[in-house]
């Protein structure tokens, strides 16, 4: 599927595989749901049943986003050369086998060793490389392709938090990790290998205004996007991990926690229902701006707001859906700016400090909150950080390009 024959530009009978769009659908709520969203509820039990503090914990979990970033480089040029299945079928074997590792660690090295190879199976399963493949298999289409597969990953929190909880409930935190690790391997090793088959279109020739990867790269929009986007993400993440112990310091249940996490996600696919109306009415800038910035609002309510617990939830459940709709945004930022030609090259130079922002989020978050007596303090910080990507994303403009909103699709 990866050969030179392969690589070819897809007849319109053969292009926009449908089955590759609903493998992903899958994979992403699995592997995000299994890989990301377990770890948050279950950090209260191994941290208790261990003895090792949150923040050494946290950083296990936080080299693994490391690992992914840094991996996610190299993942976006080899999806370019020779296309997903490959790469994201080993990613799930990878993925499978680091939660089993943690899952019998007998001390602190081997569960971050554990975690290490977690980050390798992220890099090659999550949404960067599923991003890519879409963007090229279903050009110029790509947006309600991604929209779609995105809508289904905002489910994974939906669908996995609550059911990590419910075995915890039950089980030792080792043993949830053993049966998480099998129904990730049973999922996505057979449908990456199975259905990721199409063949791989040749990518579109750079054009004349936009030859130089480098070039753009080094450019001030390019530097402004990364800008933008690491802040955004540290407060992004640093509040989704930090949610479920915020809650249980103000009284709630673990299970409640759980669900407010929970139906963040279902927030993420609420919101990103809006996305293609989005792009039709707005640049992408003027978006990206605009949508971190409510994102900062949702976060300062979390701040100071300690209850009801409805109200938390709807807060919970807003900040998802703009965490939904900036993964949209981050996903077309290449695109919108630069076209397709070298996208997984792009996105993956994009993508690597965010990514690292993000994966130090939930250690530095809780060293944060030590620091500062509590979470709801912790809160108000992340808010401040994602003023700051506010402002720098008013400067990611693209003359003649992100000033005006996007193509219908």
């Amino acid at each position: 599927m990866t050969s030179a024959a392969a690589a070819r530009p897809l007849a319109p009978t053969e292009g926009r595989p449908r089955r590759v769009l609903w493998a992903l659908c899958l994979t992403q709520i699995t592997s995000w749901g299994i890989l990301y969203y377990a770890f948050p509820v279950l950090i209260p039990e191994i941290t208790s049943s261990t003895g090792w503090s949150a923040g050494v914990t946290t950083g296990a979990f936080s080299l693994a986003l490391v690992v992914s970033a840094l991996a996610g480089i190299l993942v976006g040029r080899v999806i370019d050369r020779r296309g997903p299945r490959a790469l994201m079928t080993a990613g799930s074997i990878v993925g499978s086998t680091s939660l089993v590792v943690v899952a019998i660690s007998p001390n602190y090295f081997v569960f971050l060793a554990g975690w290490v190879l977690a980050g390798l199976g992220m890099a090659a399963t999550f949404y960067q490389p599923a991003f890519a493949a879409l963007t090229r298999w279903w050009a110029p289409d790509h947006v309600r392709a991604l929209t779609i597969v995105t809508l289904a990953g905002g489910l994974a929190s939906t669908v996995f938090a609550p059911f990590t909880a419910a075995l915890a409930d039950r089980l030792t935190w080792r043993a949830t990790y053993l049966i998480l690790a099998l129904v990730l391997a049973a999922v996505t090793i057979p449908v990456h290998a199975i259905a990721l088959t199409a063949p791989w279109p040749v990518r579109e020739t750079a054009t004349d205004e936009h030859p130089d990867i480098t070039g753009i790269a080094r450019g001030r929009t390019f530097g402004m996007l990364v800008v933008a986007l690491t802040l955004s993400a540290f407060a992004t993440y640093a509040g989704v991990v930090a949610l479920v112990p915020l809650m249980v310091e103000r009284g709630f249940s673990l299970a409640e926690a759980a669900w407010a996490l929970g139906l963040g996600g279902a927030g993420q696919t609420a919101g990103r229902l809006f996305y293609s109306s989005l792009t039709r009415r707005t640049g992408a800038s003027a978006r990206l701006a605009g949508l971190i910035a409510v994102g900062g609002l949702t976060t300062a309510g979390l701040a100071v707001i300690p209850g009801p617990y409805p109200l938390v939830v709807a807060l919970s459940m807003t900040a998802g859906m703009i965490r939904g709709n900036l993964t949209l945004v981050q996903a077309t930022a290449v695109t919108e700016r630069w076209g397709a030609a070298h996208y997984g090259k792009l996105s993956g130079l994009l993508g690597a400090l965010p990514s690292v922002a993000g994966a130090l989020a939930p250690v530095a978050s809780a060293a944060l909150a030590s620091r500062l007596g509590g979470y709801p303090p912790l809160f108000a910080i992340l808010a401040a950080v994602a003023s700051c990507a506010a402002l720098a994303a008013t400067r990611t403009e693209v003359s003649g390009v992100a000033s005006r909103p996007a193509a219908r699709t």
